[in-house]
């Protein structure tokens, strides 16, 4: 695992708080926060609902990952991702080189509650998003398992306290001199 001075990625299903906890992770790390979906959507000057309908969904992945290209492995950063990204075999490889993985997990009712909340979720736009929720979660949840190095369950705790909880156990994990994450886990 090379965790040492790099970023902190989130993956993980939509609805699960990966934007939430990079803005309390920034916060505490004073780190740089990338997401891959506001790189996106400024690249193509509209919302990401807007380029799925507009240019469809094949399109909006491959400028996910260029936006994933284009954090680059350099600079220590939160890098928070959209729930697809790990549809590609590439972005799985970038993923791994850019530092620790921390997979955001919840049980499916409460994650499905939350994607839906805001009704723009291009892939819930279908006549059961519950259904379709549940499909695309059994398609992801192995490949989000396979490439993290982390995972903790966002369904029972704030965004500050997953926030805290990820930067406690990335302590420990880069415990090497030199390797720490600057953190506030307090």
């Amino acid at each position: 695992m090379n965790s040492g001075g790099k970023s902190i990625v989130l993956i993980g299903m939509m609805g699960v708080g990966k934007s939430s906890v990079g803005r309390c992770l920034q916060r505490r790390t004073r780190l740089a926060l990338l997401d891959t979906d506001e790189i996106v959507a400024s690249k193509f000057g509209m919302s990401i609902p807007e380029i799925f309908v507009k240019h469809g969904e094949n399109k909006f992945r491959k400028a996910e990952a260029e936006a994933l290209r284009s954090v680059g492995t350099t600079e220590q950063a939160i890098i928070v991702t959209g729930g697809g990204i790990v549809m590609s075999e590439e972005n799985i490889d970038l993923l791994k080189r850019l530092g620790m993985v921390v997979w955001l997990d919840g049980d499916e009712k409460t994650l499905f509650e939350r994607a839906s909340r805001s009704g723009n979720r291009p892939l819930l736009q279908s006549k059961n998003p519950r259904k379709a929720f549940a499909q695309i979660l059994r398609v992801r949840r192995p490949l989000y398992a396979n490439i993290a190095h982390l995972r903790l369950d966002t369904s029972v705790f704030t965004d500050q306290e997953v926030a805290v909880a990820i930067l406690s156990k990335l302590v420990i994990l880069t415990s090497e001199p030199g390797s720490a994450i600057p953190a506030k886990a307090s």
